[in-house]
């Protein structure tokens, strides 16, 4: 290619020829996989008890969410992926499942789901579900007759029971620890009374891990997956699919709890993450989904590090998609993103698997909180509070605009978290009072937890609550000026982050980004600037501190009105030109 330069010393148009050979690093589709709507999709996920509440108890719900499917519709999205709506006693946000086949009460009923789905299915969108194979509620039928059942007992082992350590078995299995803190084993009270044995949970002690050694734990989930297929969900996001099996004889582990890598206990040796036999569930699960036809797809949540090992859970006979947290972890530099896209890339197409790309999810920080921070709190946590120092959320909402473009520019898969098309960050003052997550009471407050980004959305900015609910109630408080961000006034506002978003995934489609192609430009390859050509559009992001020199004026989207300026692309944002 040989690129038009625009002079940036003034306002003229003399131009000069920049040449020289891109440098590919992923190449389109072929029109097989295109034709596979996975390869390529935009995924919209949906936290059910934060998106809309249309019976005014404070909780969002499945009629709310059918209320909305035409406004996401409108963004031209493939498909929606719903959080738990299981009943649940709700003890970690609907991941603590005590019952795989059905609705809570809170949320609807099986009829108001089948009724989301034929609405969604009218507007051209799939419904993704999550699944959450590695551990239930303790109010699970399964988990109280284990308890009933007592040691040794066929409905024990459907769970990991082990006696204790010490005197009287009075210490845990192992030295194990919980992802939200403190031990990871729970001593159970035997129906004599006497002090019992000890069940693993990696998460809240309300959630029992499975035995997946167990024979009868495959059976019974092969069975939740044919249900819900039978209800025609398009497939499931299986929720920490990498932690399912867990070492024969559960060794201690001085590693992470999260069991992320360190230079002293590398990710691939923790005991609980992912082992071998792993695999071979999850080829069972496509061909069950194989029998429903070719469309259904699995998205594995999976902590794996390095990239390499991750794109093993995408092999063309296991999983469709996996989370990319590498992408999503990236710092704003130039140098990082490239790193992580090319080695995304490079892993996924070694495989011939899509890579996915996604900035935030209800786990982690919205991404304007995240790119706003410019001084960390001196502690451990995964979310801020009034006694920390507060994002810039002027730079965290340009560079998050920013980072969204890059995103919607990469061939692949991309998912959005509700609420990131409005521009939403964190609530970051929210009271410690109204924290619901169980990071919080598990460390005693040194972990805040997660609900900042669980925030109800606003929808309508005159309205109660934003819009979320008509009673103005919600399971949440939405923070002071959260109306400024509602859905109503970003729709008439051309230069609002909804109305990016719209544009952004309507040029995504008709140029077939997501089908696309990965080419470097050589000559930003040194520089603040990741410049790269995906078909016929180049996407340029400025993470430096000066301007940088467009190679076209064919601007087809910037990522704010003002991000271009006598020919030069300023710092902090992003631009799709036309490729000459």
């Amino acid at each position: 290619m040989t690129a038009t330069r625009i002079a940036c010393d003034s306002d003229a148009t003399t131009t000069s020829d920049s040449s020289g050979p891109l440098l590919a690093v992923h190449p389109a589709d072929s029109p097989d996989d295109a034709a596979r709507w996975w390869r390529s999709s935009v995924i919209y996920q949906i936290y059910p008890r934060s998106f809309r509440d249309l019976d005014g108890d404070g909780n969002g719900d499945l009629a709310g969410i059918t209320a909305e499917l035409g406004q996401l519709a409108e963004m031209d999205i493939d498909a929606v992926w719903l959080s738990p709506f299981y009943p649940s006693p709700q003890r970690d946000g609907g991941y603590d499942v005590s019952n795989y086949c059905d609705v809570a009460p809170m949320y609807g009923s099986l009829a108001t789901f089948d009724h989301l789905v034929e609405r969604a299915t009218a507007l051209g969108i799939r419904v993704i579900i999550d699944l959450v194979p590695n551990h239930c509620s303790d109010e699970h039928p399964l988990f109280q007759k284990a308890l009933a059942a007592g040691p040794g007992s066929r409905e024990r082992d459907m769970f990991i029971f082990r006696d204790g350590k010490g005197p009287e078995g009075a210490e845990p299995p192992n030295n194990w620890q919980s992802h939200f803190g403190g031990s990871a084993w729970t001593r159970v009270v035997e129906v004599d009374d006497s002090p019992g044995q000890w069940y693993l949970h990696l998460f809240d002690s309300s959630q029992p891990d499975f035995n997946w050694d167990n024979a009868a734990v495959h059976g019974e989930f092969e069975r939740i997956l044919r249900f819900w297929l039978d209800r025609g969900v398009a497939g499931f996001r299986v929720d920490v699919a990498h932690s399912l099996v867990k070492k024969q004889d559960l060794p201690d582990w001085h590693g992470r709890p999260d069991g992320v890598g360190t230079d002293d206990h590398p990710g691939h040796l923790a005991p609980m993450f992912g082992q071998p036999a792993l695999h071979d569930i999850y080829r069972r699960w496509r061909q069950i989904l194989a029998e429903y036809g070719d469309d259904r797809v699995l998205c594995a949540e999976a902590s794996i590090d390095p990239l390499p090992r991750l794109s093993d859970w995408v092999r063309p006979d296991e999983m469709h998609q996996t989370f990319n947290f590498a992408f999503l972890n990236c710092p704003w530099d130039a140098t990082r993103f490239r790193t992580v896209i090319e080695d995304s890339l490079r892993a996924f197409d070694a495989v011939g698997a899509p890579t996915t790309w996604v900035l935030s999810n209800h786990d982690v920080q919205r991404h304007v909180t995240r790119f706003g921070i410019t001084e960390r709190p001196d502690r451990p946590g995964d979310g801020l509070g009034p006694d920390d120092p507060q994002p810039d959320l002027a730079r965290g909402q340009t560079l998050a605009r920013a980072a969204s473009l890059l995103m919607l520019g990469l061939p692949g898969g991309v998912y959005l978290y509700q609420g990131e098309e409005l521009g939403l960050p964190d609530h970051t003052l929210m009271p410690h009072s109204c924290r619901q997550d169980p990071t919080y009471a598990r460390t005693d407050g040194q972990r805040l937890g997660r609900d900042g980004s669980r925030v109800p959305l606003p929808w309508e900015s005159r309205a109660a609550a934003a819009g979320f609910s008509e009673s103005g109630a919600a399971w949440l408080p939405q923070p002071a000026g959260w109306e400024s961000f509602a859905r109503d006034v970003q729709r008439n506002d051309p230069e609002s982050v909804l109305a990016m978003y719209t544009e952004a995934l309507r040029l995504r489609r008709n140029y077939g980004l997501g089908h696309g192609s990965l080419e470097w430009l050589p000559e930003y390859l040194d520089t603040a600037c990741l410049a790269f050509a995906n078909g016929d559009v180049l996407v340029m992001v400025n993470t430096g501190d000066t301007d940088v020199c467009l190679p076209t004026p064919n601007v087809l989207l910037s990522s704010a009105s003002d991000s271009v300026r006598h020919g030069s692309l300023r710092p902090g944002h992003t631009v799709w030109v036309k490729r000459t």
